[in-house]
């Protein structure tokens, strides 16, 4: 494995909040560094959150896919957005626990589903019945 400089801590922050919304942006710091494409910035607390993560519970579908085909790691908070119904059950299936867990600042699997939109009706009503 080689060695390389951690990142620039800013570069972290900047790229993290700007995946929040703005795909323009993103896109310009992953082609500066691609290697933020999987860098986490700690809010604080151990709020720790990804590009990923942030776009996740947005909504922010273009940014994700973008992420995520610049070789994101898929977690189960962006496939509950996207509507990846197949993953997030069998992800559940593995940890039912897993349904309880919060995402970056908290928030819950549930609401990343309803962030998605008609895109993600499949999965959230999954996660409806569960909660049954």
């Amino acid at each position: 494995m080689d060695t390389k400089p951690a990142l620039e801590s800013k570069l972290v922050q900047e790229f993290v909040a700007v995946a929040h919304g703005d795909l323009n942006r993103v896109k310009e710091l992953f082609m500066q560094e691609p290697a933020l494409v999987n860098a986490t910035w700690d809010w604080g607390g151990g709020d720790f959150e990804t590009a990923l993560g942030a776009a996740a519970h947005m909504g922010a579908k273009e940014i994700a896919n973008f992420l995520l085909e610049n070789g994101a790691r898929l977690d189960i908070f962006a496939a509950a957005m996207l509507g990846k119904l197949e993953v997030v059950k069998a992800a559940l299936a593995e940890y039912p626990e897993a349904i309880n867990t919060p995402g970056p600042h908290g928030i819950p699997l549930i609401v990343h589903a309803q962030a998605g939109g008609d895109d993600a009706k499949a999965v959230l009503e999954f996660l409806q019945s569960l909660a049954k």
